[in-house]
């Protein structure tokens, strides 16, 4: 199901009055697990094609972040397209409208990277990494304070999971796919607050992180290009905040040690911190059961997409899944 909050014909008229595209085709796309943004492809009369987001609220944070890493000659991003008057997004109501040349290809949940990808994601990342951040920017970005929020929503799960089974069917499997897994989801909310609370005591460089660089949002065109995508939630953090999707097996791929060995070549030598590298392996989990068990347990909207994210609940616990790498982070 995709959720639409703006009609098409609302969505036609800015493109034409905003950034001067005269459309001929809208299709929605089922992309991503944002619940607050909704994007599609535009086709515009001279065969031009177009990435557009809409999504609730006004934050232009990713787009500012886009335009400061354009401007250090990080190549590997795709810039929004300005409005006619030039701004980076167009605000309509309580929205915010993007605008992006749509780039045709696979995403690295949809086919692995070749050897000269990995190398250049590594050397991307470590440029961004390296990004002066000027004071302005920093602070409209969100600064890791290691807090509790996602274990105290997975806690306030416990109740449900204990209490008697009601439900539709997705909700009902759920509840029993977690009970028979309790003593792992205890354990990831438990050493998730422990190792916070050993960072919490330490003293941390900040970098620039895009602080979701899963396989979903690194986009090849078909060469050995490729995009970092969806910078709409960027924070200011120790690296591994972005060094954990490496190696850490989201959706089940970017797991194999071989891609992991090319990544840091192009990387280049660096400390890793192993106790902050298990916490976001763990905390990122946490997240995403308190997410999905929010959406699940406790309303049955979401229709055909409640499948789909039980299926993927259920995946993070598979053999060598995100669990199993987060634990033997914990343990190395």
């Amino acid at each position: 199901m995709i959720e639409k909050f703006l009609p098409d014909l609302v969505i036609i008229n800015h493109l034409y009055s905003d950034y001067g595209i005269a459309v001929k085709a809208l299709i929605p796309l089922s992309l991503g697990a944002d619940m607050d943004a909704s994007v599609y492809k535009a086709q515009s009369d001279d065969q031009k094609s177009y990435f557009l987001k809409v999504k609730q609220g006004h934050n232009d944070i990713g787009p500012i972040i886009i335009e400061l890493l354009r401007n250090a000659g990080i190549q590997p991003i795709i810039s929004p397209l300005k409005t006619i008057p030039g701004q980076l997004t167009k605000r309509i109501d309580n929205l915010t409208l993007t605008v992006y040349p749509f780039i045709e290809g696979l995403d690295g949940f949809s086919q692995n990277l070749t050897e000269t990808q990995w190398l250049t994601l590594g050397r991307t990342l470590r440029q961004i990494h390296e990004v002066s951040v000027p004071l302005l920017i920093q602070n409209q970005i969100r600064l890791e304070d290691f807090s509790s929020k996602w274990r105290d929503a997975v806690r306030v799960l416990y109740v449900h999971i204990a209490a008697e089974q009601i439900g539709d069917e997705i909700t009902l499997k759920l509840l029993k796919f977690m009970k028979d897994n309790i003593l792992a989801i205890h354990r990831l909310v438990d050493r998730a607050e422990a190792l916070a609370q050993q960072l919490q005591k330490q003293s941390h460089k900040f970098v620039l992180c895009h602080s979701d660089i899963h396989g979903g949002n690194v986009l090849m065109d078909g060469s050995d290009t490729i995009y970092i995508v969806d910078w709409d939630d960027p924070v200011m953090a120790p690296k591994e905040r972005d060094l954990m999707f490496i190696g850490g097996g989201v959706a089940n791929v970017w797991n194999k040690p071989h891609e992991e060995k090319l990544f840091y070549e192009g990387y280049g030598n660096t400390e890793i911190n192993l106790t902050a590298l298990a916490y976001y392996r763990h905390e990122r989990i946490v997240e995403d059961i308190a997410i999905y068990g929010q959406k699940l347990l406790m309303t049955t909207e979401g229709g055909a997409d409640r499948l789909e994210m039980y299926k993927q609940f259920i995946a993070m616990f598979e053999c060598d899944g995100v669990v199993d790498i987060a634990f033997k982070t914990d343990e190395a």
